[in-house]
C-alpha cells in the first residue's frame, strides 16, 4: 500500500483527504516512495482559523515560556540528528553528510532565535515635553505564511520559522512538495519541545496552496525562498493582497580569483562550493572568473584535476562527495542547458552526461560538468543552473571582473580570492551584491547576521537569519504617556498645536 504523505495542523498529524495528490520520489533510485497530499482552500481556513486561536495565546506567553520551548527544541534537534539527515537523504538526494551540515546551520538559526527579547527591545525617552514618556514596543504581526523550497528542507524553514515564533507568531508552513516527510518531522519536534498546539502547522500542497497562503485574509506576512520567477510572483501577489512580504530568490553567483591568490587552495573552494549537494543551492558557486589568461590557465587545469576526482553516488554512500538532482524534471533541465551551452559556443572541458551510477540506473544523476570560455550572452551566465554544471570565464582584469559581476540580474553572492587588501576593498565595495566573501567561498553568514541578496535575489525589505529577521516578524507600536497627579487642575482648552506642552 502507498505511503499517504498529510498535513499537521492543530498538533496533530492529518492524512488530508486523497483528492489531490502528488508523487514523491526517491531522487537516488527514481522510485516513487509515496503519495503527498494536497491541501484544499478549506484545509488551509481550518489552519489558520486555528492558528489564529493559539497565536493570540502564545503572543501572550512571556518571553521566558517562549525561550524554553526554542532551547528544548535545540536539544531535540542534535538528538534527532541521524533520523532527520536519513529523511532528508532519501527524499532530497543529497548525501548524509551534507544533510548533518544543513542540520548544523538549523541548529545555529535555531540558537539565535533565543535571542528575540534582545533584539526586538524597545526605545525609551522620558520627559519628551510636558511630562510626557515615549516609548516604542513590538508585537507579533499574527499568522505567518511560509513557503519553503525543496533544497534545505529543514535548514530554511528552522532559521525562518524559529524566529517568528520566538516573537510570539502563529505558522502555517507549506514545504516543498518534493520533500513533505521532513516536515512533519520538524512539527513532531516542535510539539515534543512543548509548543501549545496550533501555533505551528503544516499544510502540504503546490500552486494552489501558495496562491491561497497569498489571497488568505488571516495571514499577516509570508516568508519565501525559491527560484526568482516564482519569488517575484509570491512577492507581487502577496503584497496586493496587503501583506508583509520577504522573498529569498535565486543566485548566479561569481567567484573571481586574482593572480596573486593562493590558485590551489582557490580550486579546491570553487569545486567544493560550485558542486555540493549537486549544485542546489542559492549560494552555490556557479562561475569561476581568473583575472588574466595566466591565471585562467593555470586554475584550469587544477579545477580540472580536482572535479575528476570528485565520486557521485546514493545519499546513503558514505563515499559519494554528492548525490542525485532532486527530480527527473530537474535532470532533464540541467541537460538542456548543458545542450544550450555547447550550441552558444561555450568549450566543454568535463561532460557529466550518461553517468551511470552501479545499482542505481535509474536514479537522477549527472556528473559534474565544467564549461570554460563562457561570455555574458551565453544562456549559461544568464541562467541559474540548479544542478552540477559550471562554468569559467575570462576576465583580463579586476575591473572587467566586477563589470562582469555587476552584470548580473542576481546579486545573491559573490566571493573575491586574493592576498591583496585593496583588490577585497574594491571588490566589496564595488560589487552589488548582497553577501561577499573574502577568501570565503560560500558567504552565508552566520545565524545573528542578516542574510539576504540584492536586485533580483530579494524581493521585499526583510532578511532571512539576524535581527533584520526578528523586526520583520513584529509590528512597531509607540506610545506616549503622561501621569497627571491626582490633584492637578485641568489644563484649558486650547487648540494650538504645541509639541512641547
Amino acid at each position: 500500500m502507498t505511503q499517504l504523505i498529510g498535513h499537521f495542523i492543530a498538533g496533530q498529524p492529518e492524512a488530508g483527504t486523497g483528492r489531490r495528490t502528488g508523487p514523491v520520489f526517491n531522487p537516488s533510485t527514481g522510485q516513487e516512495i509515496a503519495r503527498c497530499d494536497y491541501a484544499d482552500r478549506a484545509t488551509l481556513d481550518r489552519a489558520v482559523d486555528v492558528a489564529t486561536q493559539a497565536g493570540k495565546r502564545w503572543g501572550r506567553a512571556s518571553h521566558a515560556a517562549r525561550q524554553a520551548v526554542i532551547f528544548k527544541l535545540r536539544e531535540l534537534m542534535i538528538a534527532n540528528l541521524d533520523l532527520l539527515a536519513e529523511v532528508i537523504g532519501r527524499e532530497h538526494g543529497k548525501t548524509i553528510a551534507d544533510a548533518k551540515g544543513e542540520l548544523g546551520r538549523a541548529i545555529e538559526g535555531i540558537e539565535f532565535a533565543v535571542n528575540a527579547p534582545h533584539v526586538t527591545k524597545g526605545e525609551f525617552a522620558t520627559n519628551v515635553g510636558g511630562d510626557i514618556d515615549v516609548f516604542s514596543m513590538r508585537t507579533p504581526i499574527g499568522v505567518v505564511g511560509a513557503i519553503t523550497p525543496f533544497n534545505f528542507p529543514i535548514m530554511v524553514p528552522a532559521v525562518m520559522m524559529t524566529m517568528a515564533i520566538s516573537v510570539g507568531n502563529a505558522v502555517v508552513w507549506k514545504p516543498s512538495e518534493k520533500v513533505p516527510t521532513a516536515a512533519l518531522e520538524f512539527a513532531r519536534l516542535w510539539k515534543e519541545a512543548g509548543l501549545p498546539d496550533g501555533v505551528f502547522n503544516v499544510v502540504q500542497g503546490d500552486k494552489e496552496m501558495v496562491d491561497g497562503i497569498l489571497e488568505h485574509p488571516g495571514i499577516a506576512g509570508v516568508s519565501f525562498v525559491g527560484s526568482t520567477a516564482v519569488g517575484e510572483y509570491v512577492y507581487q501577489k502577496g503584497t496586493s493582497h496587503n501583506k508583509r512580504v520577504a522573498a529569498f530568490t535565486g543566485g548566479k553567483n561569481h567567484m573571481v580569483v586574482m593572480p596573486d591568490a593562493d590558485l590551489d587552495a582557490a580550486a579546491s573552494a570553487f569545486v567544493a562550493a560550485g558542486f555540493g549537494s549537486a549544485s542546489q543551492r542559492c549560494m552555490a558557486v556557479s562561475l569561476l572568473l581568473p583575472v588574466g589568461q595566466a591565471t585562467a590557465d593555470r586554475l584550469r587545469e587544477l579545477v580540472i584535476e580536482k572535479t575528476k576526482a570528485l565520486k557521485v553516488g546514493p545519499y546513503n554512500d558514505p563515499q559519494a562527495d554528492f548525490g542525485a538532482v532532486v527530480s527527473a524534471q530537474s535532470k532533464q533541465a540541467v541537460l538542456q542547458a548543458i545542450e544550450n551551452c555547447i550550441k552558444d559556443g561555450g568549450e566543454l572541458l568535463l561532460d557529466g552526461r550518461g553517468l551511470q551510477v552501479p545499482g542505481h540506473a535509474n536514479g537522477y544523476y549527472v556528473g559534474p560538468t565544467l564549461f570554460d570560455r563562457v561570455t555574458t550572452d551565453m544562456q549559461m551566465y544568464k541562467e541559474e543552473i540548479f544542478g552540477p554544471v559550471r562554468a569559467i570565464m575570462r576576465p583580463m582584469t579586476l575591473d572587467e571582473a566586477i563589470a562582469i559581476t555587476n552584470a548580473h540580474d542576481f546579486g545573491n553572492g559573490s566571493v573575491i580570492y586574493t592576498r591583496d587588501g585593496k583588490s577585497a576593498h574594491r571588490f566589496m565595495t564595488e560589487v552589488e551584491s548582497g553577501m561577499i566573501g573574502v577568501n570565503v567561498s560560500v558567504p552565508l553568514p552566520a545565524a545573528y547576521f542578516n542574510f539576504g541578496g540584492l536586485r533580483r535575489s530579494k524581493f521585499g525589505e526583510g532578511h532571512l537569519y539576524g535581527p533584520d529577521a526578528a523586526r520583520f516578524y513584529t509590528k512597531i507600536k509607540t506610545i506616549s504617556q503622561r501621569w497627571p497627579d491626582a490633584d492637578q487642575e485641568a489644563a484649558p482648552v486650547s487648540l494650538a498645536f504645541n509639541p512641547k506642552a
